[in-house]
């Protein structure tokens, strides 16, 4: 698992050394549950309360590379304190697949809080379903008449006033150009290069990718086809590539498709940064390895102590097995009618508490009022000076700035009900649990964290006192057993820890 490490200080009574400490107990952190960490980003002298901050900004922007999967903060204060930035690049890091820790709270304190950042992901659902249903009534009255509908229009089409489609003759050939150099031979890196040598460009400006190209050269709307959705209707464009040629081109690329030079990355473990050893309390990460004599791949969670021979005997667990037992106990939750009714509760009660820094701004609003009044008592005295009306300016200055963010603060909370948020508890029991996507957004919503030993389970979840334990013995005699072994998984033999052997035993 590959992770950065983000630290910060304010100005107020911190030093230099408070970076040095974050850093190292993130290092130790990191060390400890087999996190490489690949970069440090560092904001000096920055408040968390505003998002102005460069590393900060920096590591963000990284976060959409893929190149890291956790970043690690020394406490959460460190990242964020406004609870709208918080939520909101706590969100951007969650659509890049990276998941925020900290060394020194690995279970976050306000836990409904992960509830509630998952509830905003979905919550306007309950908004758009009807608005949803009427747009696409309308685009799909668009498409039967073979109307633009918005979005990116194809090189080589623009659309008029009244959004039907015509041939842009100024693109033409170079749509021509590209089925028939391909269909000639060439390849598409060719094409690619004979365009841009040209300073021939697209409708953006910029030069022709392999990507775009590998588009066009699929995209069946040259040859006349309108599609929108399930709406296909053959000739309901102008055409700008002849059929055969386009067939031709089909062929040809189905033939020269590749292989991928190497295989897909492996199957996502769910429970990263979910799943505690019980006996070391350090991760649990996934593994994998592969039979000779079968020549199966089995995958597992391990004890990163384990890993790394840190002196842990922790177990290692079938990555399903486990998997598939927190899927089922979090269904458990989300048909239980009267612990939903609880949930939404819990979470109108978290969404209406005050910010903790309102008191505080309104309380320098009012100092900073009083100060006014009183130079402003003074000047009706008859004391002024270029000192006194300096003042007053600064003051009047820091009270528009109290007062926005006096009003930030109380805007930040959406208006909710209790309908809403049933509403969109509720659309967790439609989930595909087949699917990877929807398990994962069930278990991120829901567990905060499951502590594995060998002998029971103990899942910690999303709210206030939520917490179960489970033995082996009452998984064997529950519901929860059905299609469950409490096996472990496959040990790989220490002779051979990265291709795998024969040497495979089950706990």
């Amino acid at each position: 698992m590959n992770g950065v490490i983000y630290a910060r200080y304010s100005s107020d009574n911190q030093r230099e050394e408070s970076i040095e400490g974050q850093l190292r107990e993130c290092q130790a952190f990191a060390e400890k549950n087999d996190i490489k960490i690949l970069n440090t980003y560092i904001d000096r002298a920055f408040s968390a309360k505003t998002d102005n901050r460069p590393e900060f900004q920096h590591m963000i922007a990284d976060s959409k590379k893929k190149l890291f999967d956790v970043v690690l903060v020394w406490k959460f204060d460190r990242f964020a304190r406004n609870r709208l930035d918080s939520l909101l690049y706590k969100q951007l890091l969650r659509q890049n697949n990276v998941k925020l820790l900290s060394a020194t709270e690995p279970i976050m304190n306000s836990s409904v809080g992960i509830m509630f950042e998952s509830m905003i992901d979905g919550y306007n659902e309950y908004y758009s379903a009807d608005l949803a249903e009427k747009v696409l009534r309308g685009m799909t009255e668009n498409a039967l008449k073979c109307k633009y509908n918005g979005g990116y229009l194809t090189l080589g089409y623009y659309a008029d006033d009244e959004q039907y489609i015509h041939v842009d003759p100024l693109y033409v050939p170079v749509i021509l150009d590209i089925f028939t150099m391909y269909d000639e031979g060439a390849t598409i890196k060719e094409i690619r290069d004979y365009l841009n040598g040209k300073s021939i460009k697209p409708k953006n400006g910029r030069e022709f990718t392999y990507t775009m190209l590998d588009r066009i050269l699929h995209n069946r709307k040259y040859i006349g086809e309108y599609s929108f959705k399930d709406v296909v209707i053959p000739d309901g464009i102008p055409a700008i590539v002849p059929k055969d040629l386009f067939d031709r081109v089909q062929e040809r690329l189905a033939k020269n498709k590749k292989a991928p030079a190497r295989k897909k990355a492996e199957e996502e473990y769910l429970l990263t940064t979910k799943l505690f050893c019980g006996k070391c309390q350090s991760f649990m990460v996934g593994e994998s390895g592969r039979s000779k004599t079968q020549n199966r791949k089995y995958r597992y969670y391990k004890c990163a102590s384990v890993k790394n021979h840190k002196g842990c005997d922790k177990k290692t667990v079938k990555k399903d097995w486990i998997e598939d037992l927190t899927i089922k106990v979090v269904k458990q939750i989300i048909f239980n009618d009267k612990l939903l009714n609880n949930l939404a509760d819990e979470l109108i009660e978290y969404v209406n508490q005050e910010s903790p820094l309102l008191p505080q701004l309104r309380k320098q609003l009012k100092d900073t009022e009083k100060g006014i009044d009183n130079i402003l008592n003074a000047i009706q005295a008859g004391i002024f000076t270029p000192s006194t009306k300096e003042r007053l300016e600064s003051l009047e200055q820091q009270k528009e700035e109290l007062q926005i963010r006096i009003a930030q603060e109380e805007i930040i909370k959406p208006p909710i009900d209790k309908n809403k948020i049933l509403f969109w508890l509720h659309r967790f029991r439609k989930m595909d649990t087949t699917k990877v996507e929807h398990r994962k957004r069930l278990i991120d919503s829901f567990v905060n964290a499951i502590y594995l030993y060998d002998d029971k389970v103990i899942f910690t979840f999303n709210y206030k006192d939520g917490g179960k334990t489970i033995t082996m013995e009452e998984i064997e005699n529950s519901s929860l057993s059905s299609d469950l072994t409490p096996s472990g998984a496959p040990v790989i033999n220490p002779r051979y820890p990265q291709k795998g052997t024969s040497d495979l035993l089950f706990l």
